[in-house]
């Protein structure tokens, strides 16, 4: 009996292999770390020939630990957003390397768009800003200044697509297409039509023909090819990253909200049918489609959340692994008033300055490991506050958090978001929600649940939750030094 799920979870650092039970349960894992190209500042490259490859193994390793293929139903895809693969339709070879979704390069095309008055109309139509971060300018760059990619384009040989479009492909042996949430984060499908918009295509300058056809989340998208893993098994669910850990955390109500907490940082609130519209530059999205229906959410994105530890790991020495952040934080009373703004990569929103620099404030001879590590946690409270301001003033105030991702494994920030935010932050047992909602979506796909709730009811488990007990004094005077600190980035 084929009682498995399979999910490429492909991250931004990393591409993981799990299996799921249908109780939602993890029976094994695989995973390989993803070299991060950085040729020139603000730029973030991958090699798309390195995360199939490694896709690869890592599937076939957990299709081993599963007892063999035959015991795998599905799989699921879930994915890092917005990061662009360019490749040739007749070998099925990368063109050039992807443009990562952290990258900047297109910054200047962006404000030459705004400047000429096209933002209000973009937004209006895609939920999207001119920001870097999406797909569409980053399809530009590539047809400007790659000559392998202008060349496919001009012969009718170029593909693009986001990263489940390109294992799709891969795995199927030629089947082009991308689900509605990872298209709703290109700028170039307007949230009411059904697949790429000619307009939208003309105004970022990338050609139609070169784009995938738009589906759902959950059905029958392909099968991989039996050279892979040993035997045929279909692709029945696909979701960007965080629609998927929406979907992973049960956010299938109206007025729900998610927020996840990996490289960077995404809120995401459940607005039903209702196409969201923002007045505070946070961002429309669809959460997901099915049955040609979409349902919507409403979006804040962070760019540097456990990307900032990483840093103070890897640059500074600051903390051998990731989890020490924890014990130092708890090891002092406060952050001696250092307040970190991890612009590393520009400010999401609500700020969306691309051309934001991280900046550290308040620092003293009394400053040491202690203190900026506490003042990176701290930093992630501080940015979810701003969003939770801008949330509220478009009418979706959150009345609880469910949390996620890697970094809300710390019960130090985890109770450090419930005081900054005053509310209860939900965090379920299994915290890899991205994964698990891939693995819902592919289990209401291949038909082992009737829909997606039924999965998600099946699937989703326990969760704990955190309290505030900060004083409104002490709130204040975080928020403060940290507007400062923000005025100075």
């Amino acid at each position: 009996m084929s009682e498995f799920i399979l999910v490429l979870d492909e991250g931004t650092t990393s591409t993981r292999a799990m299996l799921f039970g249908r109780d939602g349960k993890l029976h094994g894992q695989s995973q390989q770390e993803l070299e991060q190209r950085y040729p020139k500042s603000g730029w973030v490259e991958h090699d798309a020939a390195e995360i199939w490859d490694k896709t690869l193994a890592c599937a076939r390793e957990v299709a081993n630990k599963a007892g063999g293929a035959e015991r795998i139903a599905c799989i699921g895809i879930t994915n890092q957003r917005e990061t662009v693969v360019a490749w040739d339709k007749h070998s099925g070879e990368p063109l050039t390397r992807a443009i990562v979704w952290q990258d900047r390069r297109t910054a200047e095309f962006c404000e030459t768009l705004r400047a000429a008055g096209n933002e209000a109309e973009v937004q209006r139509r895609t939920g999207l800003l001119l920001d870097p971060y999406f797909s569409g300018t980053k399809m530009r760059w590539m047809l400007e200044n790659a000559p392998a990619v202008r060349g496919a384009a001009e012969q009718g040989r170029l593909a693009f697509g986001t990263i489940e479009s390109w294992l799709v492909w891969k795995l199927t042996g030629g089947e082009h297409l991308t689900d509605a949430s990872n298209a709703s984060r290109t700028l170039l499908m307007a949230l009411d039509g059904a697949g790429f918009d000619e307009g939208l295509c003309d105004l970022f300058g990338v050609p139609n023909r070169a784009l995938p056809q738009v589906v759902d989340n959950a059905g029958e998208f392909g099968v991989a090819e039996a050279e892979w893993l040993g035997r045929k098994i279909p692709i029945t669910g696909l979701a960007g990253d965080q629609q998927a850990a929406t979907i992973g955390q049960a956010c299938l109500t109206f007025g729900e909200t998610k927020a996840t907490f990996g490289t960077g940082a995404f809120v995401l609130t459940n607005k039903g049918k209702d196409i969201p519209v923002s007045s505070h530059r946070l961002l429309g999205t669809v959460l997901y489609q099915l049955g040609g229906e979409r349902t919507y959410a409403l979006e804040g994105s962070v760019f540097v959340a456990g990307s900032l530890v990483k840093w103070l790991r890897d640059s500074l020495g600051i903390v051998d692994v990731a989890g020490q952040t924890e014990a130092l934080a708890r090891s002092i009373p406060d952050s001696g008033g250092v307040t970190i703004v991890p612009a590393l990569t520009g400010l999401g929103a609500p700020h969306w300055r691309a051309e934001a620099r991280g900046v550290i404030t308040g620092l003293s001879f009394a400053s040491g490991k202690a203190q900026l590590a506490r003042a990176a946690l701290e930093a992630m409270a501080h940015q979810t506050h701003d969003l939770a301001e801008a949330f509220a003033a478009d009418g979706a105030p959150w009345g609880t958090l469910r949390i996620d991702g890697g970094m809300s494994a710390n019960n130090w920030m985890a109770q450090d978001l419930a005081n900054m935010l005053d509310l209860t932050v939900e965090r379920p047992e299994f915290v890899e929600t991205t994964a698990l909602g891939a693995a819902m979506l592919a289990a209401a796909g291949a038909g082992i649940y009737p829909d997606l709730p039924a999965a998600a009811a099946a699937m989703r488990g326990h969760s704990s939750s955190f309290t505030p007990d900060m004083t409104d004094a002490v709130r204040s005077e975080r928020l403060a030094r940290w507007h400062e600190a923000l005025a100075a980035a």
